[in-house]
């Protein structure tokens, strides 16, 4: 009786191992939700400069949520495009205080790294900072274990936060 089943399961497993073979594998996912705020005094120039890293496909699908359009971070050809709402994106989901003042920060631009964005910002020059305040909500209109890591380097001395949804506001003092 076991060798009658065998052979029909044996010749099932080979026709349908080999159609198995053809389909693409699953596009890869990261289970994670997180990004990065790098927020760092530079003394030389007296500037404070930010890189925001998140997630590529992430990013994406916050914007096109947001502004209600087609997004690609990565073709060239729609790279002015993705820069006014990426630019729009940064000044609405990140605001830092210097000493309890707002500090405007210029957007400089983005650039792909690997599977993830760098969104780089700067201040107008400031005197060396005593207090950063970072009110940081990036992804958060997407996940509710959003993960947002948030880094202040002042003078050298570098302090971290993290912040689990919905937190979103940081202050450290140097």
């Amino acid at each position: 009786m076991t060798a009658l089943l065998a052979k029909p399961l044996l010749y099932c497993y080979i026709l349908l191992g080999t159609s198995w073979a053809d389909k693409p594998a699953p596009t890869a996912f990261h289970p994670l939700h997180v990004s990065t705020s790098d927020i760092s005094y530079n003394a030389k120039d007296g500037q404070m400069e930010v890189i925001l890293t998140i997630f590529t496909d992430d990013f994406e699908l916050a914007l096109t949520k947001q502004f209600n359009t087609r997004t690609d971070l990565t073709k060239p050809d729609m790279h002015a495009a993705m820069d006014d709402l990426v630019k729009k994106y940064a000044a609405a989901h990140l605001q830092v205080r210097n000493g309890g003042a707002a500090l405007p920060l210029s957007y400089l631009g983005y650039e792909i790294n690997k599977e993830a964005v760098n969104v780089y910002l700067e201040s107008a020059k400031i005197a060396t900072p005593k207090k950063i305040d970072a009110d940081v909500s990036l992804l958060q209109n997407l996940y509710d274990d959003q993960l947002n890591i948030v880094h202040m380097t002042v003078g050298g001395i570098r302090k971290s936060a993290k912040l689990d949804s919905p937190a979103r506001k940081v202050t450290q003092e140097f």
